[in-house]
């Protein structure tokens, strides 16, 4: 029988005794430290009720604290009881800082498998006592806790990944050897992916076999997987360079590293590894996984690859455009039925393997909720007269997609508020887009190009304006972003970004407009003094001319958008049945 949230929390303190500790630490984390878990992991969920992708729950003897930034201030507070749980934003309010104020000289009890050292290091120096536990206090009061992934991992073809398994490892273990480091700690699931060429099913929406591995120097691979998981085919990929170890072998394996300098990165290792390399007598040293820029660089068969999935991606969307523009106004839809719809579109094309994330399907009011996720207890008809927001995207294996767009349901004229609003969102979008910059900027040196038609009106967002995207990998990917917390990674050829402003206004409506981005070297210019880069963009769908306001676009803005959409129209329109292209002819004609 599944226990009230009420009691979950209580079963939890109520082990604080035995443990010796008087809170406990509990992430939105699995071992992998990924955004995206497998339903054994989701404790947060199953403590709290929150189902978003990012929080931290700080579990007192006699108060509870949820922290979740601005993308689930609403939802945050809809699914989780506030009379058990108080509220705090993560960045505004950290755990940090409540531990400081809360709880000086509190023992609080903490998975190192969940957390990277880093961030226990900003929490012990609030004053607290931080305890490793030797296992999850929630595993052991989860009854119908679901059992772990177990699904094979399948080889990732190099007609897809454009580049052997074997150059990847040479060119990762050079990086250790100038370092003069003996090996790496592997501990992203997407590194180990990329680096030997394969995926898995792990996660509904990311193709990950979950695993783990340690990178000799020399190149040699010891992966961490159930031996179960892996048939003739994937041994053969892997080749005699890659051994093949149990989990359960991997504590033995650290200790064989006695002795040895050993590179982890520590904003995507959990704290564990560490300290299991300190206590066999190696040296762990800070520094980036040595597969995460080149994976961040896509080659040019992935680029290529990145552009036939989002030409198929164009079909999928170009035909649910079509078809919601005659559908809405008449009624009949809900949040779901649309983005099922989209799902059913999209599972028509080659090479599509699933979403990359759960579609963001979000009618008027929900649509002012960032990370909205309709179910059938809140799945709402979409209405006429209001706007609807659809971030969505698909997992092909030649490339991943992400998009989103703002829709108005007609049948009559927006109001003038939406109008305006929704314009302020596309220009900066539009901004951001025909960019050239110099070699050497950052994501977040370009954040505010895109927040700053919000600005003017006194507007604004509280989330980052782009994100990474891998190949055939996560969603959401580093180490490059666009956003004002991201890491100055300078963006560099080959990158995949997201350029996504949005306005939210709660209660009524949502606006975001999405694009990806794949940074390319820009053409030079006559007396130019260094590299220029500037942004491809891979999303072809038009936006909806219905809520721009023509009024406060300048000439070249409008040139802008006319550009695009002849463009969607030119790959697009001859893939399109006739009643669809002849929706998106008049959809991409020039803006009046």
């Amino acid at each position: 029988m599944t226990q009230p949230l009420q009691a979950r929390l209580s079963a939890l303190r109520a082990r604080f005794d035995a443990l010796g500790i008087d809170g406990v630490l509990v992430p939105r984390a699995d071992a992998f430290l990924g955004e995206y878990v497998p339903p054994s992991a989701e404790r947060l969920a199953w403590l709290t009720g929150f189902t978003g992708s990012a929080g931290l729950a700080l579990v007192l003897r006699d108060r509870a604290f949820l922290f979740i930034d601005g993308r689930y201030t609403t939802q945050a507070r809809q699914e989780v009881d506030g009379a058990l749980w108080e509220f705090r934003h993560l960045i505004d309010q950290p755990p940090a800082a409540v531990l400081k104020a809360e709880t000086p000289g509190a023992r609080i009890g903490y998975d190192p498998w969940l957390h990277p050292e880093p961030a226990l290091e900003r929490l012990a120096q609030a004053g607290a006592t931080l305890v490793p536990l030797p296992a999850n206090p929630i595993d052991a009061i989860w009854a119908d806790r679901p059992a772990p992934p177990a699904a094979p991992a399948i080889p990732h073809p190099t007609a897809f990944a454009g580049a052997e398994a074997a150059a990847k490892r040479a060119e990762a273990a050079a990086t250790l050897r100038a370092a003069g480091q003996g090996a790496a700690v592997l501990a992203d699931a997407h590194s180990v992916a990329w680096l030997l060429n394969i995926r898995g099913s792990d996660l509904a929406h990311t193709p990950l076999a979950l695993a783990v591995a340690l990178l000799d120097a020399e190149g040699a691979v010891e992966l961490f997987l159930d031996p179960a998981r892996a048939d003739a085919a994937l041994r053969t990929h892997l080749g005699n360079a890659v051994a093949l170890h149990p989990p359960a072998a991997l504590p033995d394996r650290l200790r064989a590293l006695a002795g040895r300098r050993v590179r982890l990165d520590p904003d995507v290792t959990p704290a564990w590894f560490a300290q299991a390399l300190r206590a066999a007598g190696a040296t762990p040293e800070a520094g980036e996984d040595p597969c995460r820029l080149p994976r961040a660089r896509k080659n040019a068969v992935e680029q290529e690859g990145a552009r036939a999935a989002h030409r198929r991606d164009a079909v999928a969307l170009a035909r649910f455009l079509a078809w919601f523009a005659a559908a809405a106004p008449v009624g009949g839809l809900t949040e779901m039925s649309a983005a099922a719809r989209l799902l059913a579109l999209r599972a028509e094309g080659e090479h599509f393997v699933a979403e990359s994330f759960p579609a963001i399907s979000g009618a008027g009011e929900h649509g002012a909720i960032i990370h909205y996720r309709a179910t059938p207890a809140t799945d709402r008809p979409i209405r006429a007269e209001e706007a609807y927001l659809i971030d969505s995207g698909a997992q092909y294996r030649d490339g991943t997609t992400d998009v989103t767009r703002t829709l108005w349901t007609g049948p009559g004229d927006p109001p003038a508020e939406l109008r305006e609003a929704y314009t302020r969102v596309l220009q900066g979008h539009l901004a951001l887009s025909a960019l050239r910059f110099p070699d050497g900027i950052a994501g977040p040196h370009l954040d505010a190009l895109a927040r700053r038609p919000l600005w003017l009106a006194g507007l604004d967002y509280d989330h980052g304006t782009g994100h990474g995207v891998g190949s055939f990998l996560s969603v959401h990917e580093g180490p490059a972003g666009i956003s004002r917390a991201a890491k100055p990674v300078p963006l560099a050829p080959g990158m995949i970004l997201s350029n996504e402003p949005g306005f939210y206004r709660p209660g009524h409506y949502g606006i975001r407009i999405e694009n990806l981005l794949l940074v390319q070297p820009a053409p030079s210019l006559p007396g130019q003094a260094k590299p220029f880069l500037r942004f491809e963009t891979l999303t072809l769908a038009p936006y909806d001319r219905r809520l721009v306001d023509l009024a406060l676009l300048a000439p070249a803005e409008r040139a802008q958008v006319d550009a695009y959409h002849a463009r969607v129209l030119a790959a697009v329109g001859p893939l399109l049945p006739a009643p669809d292209r002849a929706w998106l002819e008049a959809a991409c004609a020039p803006l009046a």
